[in-house]
């Protein structure tokens, strides 16, 4: 199965034909889905020192090559699926569900009073999270590979040709683009756009995160998660492709073949502190620690002030990890098999371990009131409680 997260966007074919053993070996390393993975690691036992169930399971449609992550609104969640399904749930009843009558590629984004998705042809449609009715469509320049932001200053679209785009909440009109060149050689996948304080914070490939002025998408600072080093094109592909975080003053970022890095929105974005972690899954953030999983299944806890290391759990190694959440003093990363792993915040040891379907957890859990929702590939949608 592929990985749009992972996969990188073979837009040079002339310079991949060459030295055919090498790409493969190094594509294996980068999708951690593809059949030359390394195998995943046994699960080991433990003795469970939380209580986890499963609350309520809704079908979403299954995702394809493609990573759909919910959206939670309060206590509606939203979901979508490569099929063109929508729905909006509550406490595990389907209030409204719709066909979008699209090949879904993205989703959802979402606020109170609207839903929004996206398509492999660069559609980004609307409708009332009320009752699911149709609003607006408009259109990027090629396909939504991740979920819209949807914030008081309009709706933000990441377009897999490295543009972005603000659209009115009214009526879908654009209100501006930013267009950034894009490399020989990337990841196939992007992070959703990040709404936080004046600006919007977007990563791309290069190891850059961007912030945008809302009002008319100018750039107004950039700073350097990653620095691409190697003698190959292969070797150099350094993306931020999870979304960033923010939290106060603060926001982080993390590039695959990278690191995680920190910067002061209060201080024009001057960097705080980056370590040497690589990651194309993304970040968690509370109020004393980032959480992260590496490309090889380790989760690190950092001190989000230093990036001094607090904690680190390796038992997880090849396991292909999602990106993780942060609650009820727990950590939950899901796995290439479906399962949801929960770690102890303080130190990182194993917690208890839940089973949600069969295939990958490929988007970021979610928080959710006291537990988290996890999605899967095969369309699984479930909310956990977890104490």
């Amino acid at each position: 199965m592929k990985n749009p997260r992972l996969l990188l966007a073979l837009t040079a074919a002339g310079l991949l034909l060459g030295g055919c053993a090498s790409v493969s070996d190094t594509l294996g390393k980068l999708n951690p889905f593809s059949s030359s993975r390394p195998k995943l690691a046994k699960l080991t036992d433990f003795k469970p020192t939380a209580d986890v169930r499963n609350l309520w399971s809704a079908s979403a449609g299954k995702a394809g090559d493609y990573a759909f992550i919910p959206a939670v609104v309060g206590d509606a969640v939203f979901i979508a699926g490569r099929n063109g399904s929508l729905s909006r749930i509550e406490n595990g009843k389907t209030v409204w569900k719709i066909d979008t009558d699209n090949t879904l590629s993205a989703g959802v984004g979402a606020n109170d009073r609207l839903v929004v998705v996206g398509t492999a042809k660069g559609d980004v449609l609307a409708y009332a999270a009320a009752d699911g009715k149709p609003l607006w469509q408009a259109k990027a320049s090629s396909e939504v590979l991740a979920a819209p932001a949807v914030g008081s200053d309009g709706v933000a679209v990441r377009s897999g040709d490295n543009r972005v785009f603000l659209f009115d909440l009214a009526d879908g009109g654009r209100k501006w683009m930013y267009q950034r060149p894009t490399p020989t050689l990337s990841i196939r996948g992007a992070g959703s756009p990040v709404f936080a304080d004046r600006y919007l914070f977007v990563g791309f490939p290069g190891g850059r995160l961007v912030a945008l002025s809302l009002q008319n998408g100018a750039q107004v600072w950039e700073g350097a998660v990653a620095q691409p080093k190697g003698t190959t094109e292969l070797d150099r592909v350094a993306d931020v492709v999870a979304p960033p975080v923010a939290d106060g003053r603060q926001v982080c970022a993390v590039a695959f073949q990278g690191k995680v890095a920190c910067f002061d929105m209060g201080q024009g974005g001057a960097l705080a502190w980056s370590r040497d972690i690589s990651s194309a899954t993304g970040l968690a953030l509370d109020g004393r620690y980032l959480f992260v999983a590496d490309d090889k299944g380790t989760v690190y806890a950092l001190d989000r002030q230093t990036g001094s290391s607090l904690w680190k759990q390796d038992k997880l190694v090849n396991r292909g990890l999602s990106g993780p959440a942060v609650g009820r003093g727990l950590v939950a990363v899901g796995d290439a098999e479906g399962y949801v792993h929960f770690l102890s915040r303080e130190d990182g040891a194993l917690a208890a371990r839940l089973q949600v379907d069969s295939t990958p957890v490929r988007a970021a859990i979610l928080p959710l009131g006291s537990g988290f929702l996890v999605q899967t590939i095969g369309g699984s949608v479930n909310a956990i409680e977890a104490q």
